[in-house]
């Protein structure tokens, strides 16, 4: 029988993690690009599965917020799948994250990738939302100016109730399970990260005829080079959705910003809005859907 353990990765893993990571994907893995950052990540930790003694598999957890973690880069070497692996280092993972006393962990899977989408359904995960990544290079072409009541503004304090009795009668807010996206990552959005959202100017309101009709929750990213990240948007139909795209794009260019990174659900009237200020992406029949999965810990 081979000799089997789950333990924390070390520096000496590398080399034989990123060997069995090679051949991931056609274009590459990521794995290399992060190894150091998940490594010394203090939120976190990497976790590895030996076979006598050699790394086989690989996953990293960590804490997003106080109660909220993350779990990612499940990897296991071509000649060790299907050996229960993957379940090894996705329990130490679980059992890492309500250590540090996380009440849920949740992940994104591709919607092509069903083999990860069976084992996290076996661990007792759920499917709570979808979203669809993708980016935008404004161009000052495809972008109109904004006035009156078609120009988004930033919300202030005051505007938090109407925000929430907004995302609690929207369409979008289920389909992507209630959460904020950033940097691939889901964030559930409470009363609180609104609140820090408004404070941080980060959210924007499309007020019409007297009502709220839209929104966005977009921040500045520094990482891999500036550019604006839109973890949320939502509106009453397609115009609303257009006009804060819109301003968007106008904003990066104010920045000089030559990127726009989008996380919308995939619903056709997001795809459109987009498409509308340039994005091809948006419309591809190549794009990449991820589903967004669930466990509660305690």
């Amino acid at each position: 029988m081979p000799d089997i353990k789950v333990r924390p990765a070390r520096p000496e893993d590398r080399e034989p993690v990123l060997a069995f990571c090679a051949h991931t994907w056609d274009d590459g893995d990521y794995i290399e690009h992060v190894w150091d950052e998940w490594l010394g990540n203090p939120a976190g930790q990497l976790i590895v599965a030996t076979v006598d003694e050699q790394p086989a598999a690989l996953v990293h957890i960590e804490m997003l917020t106080s109660d909220e973690a993350w779990l990612e880069g499940l990897r296991v070497a071509p000649e060790f799948r299907r050996q229960g692996l993957a379940r090894e280092v996705n329990q130490a993972a679980l059992a890492e994250a309500m250590r540090r006393g996380a009440t849920y962990v949740r992940m994104a899977i591709s919607h092509v990738n069903e083999r990860s989408q069976q084992i996290s359904e076996s661990a007792h995960f759920r499917r709570v939302g979808a979203f669809l990544p993708f980016s935008i290079q404004p161009d000052i072409e495809q972008v109109t100016r904004l006035s009156g009541i078609d120009k988004p503004r930033l919300a202030t304090i005051e505007d938090l109730d109407d925000i929430i009795n907004f995302m609690n009668a929207s369409n979008v807010f289920p389909i992507v399970g209630g959460l904020y996206y950033v940097r691939f990552r889901a964030y559930a959005i409470s009363a609180e990260l609104l609140e820090e959202k408004i404070k941080a100017q980060q959210v924007y309101l499309l007020h019409r005829w007297e009502r709220l009709d839209g929104l966005a929750i977009v921040e500045t990213r520094e990482q891999p080079s500036p550019h604006l990240s839109v973890g949320y948007i939502d509106g009453t139909a397609i115009e609303p959705i257009s006009l804060l795209a819109n301003d968007i794009m106008q904003r990066a260019l104010e920045l000089e910003f030559d990127k726009v990174r989008i996380y919308v659900p995939d619903l056709v009237i997001m795809r459109d809005a987009f498409a509308g200020i340039g994005s091809e992406e948006a419309i591809s029949e190549n794009s990449e859907v991820y589903y967004i999965y669930e466990r509660g810990l305690f």
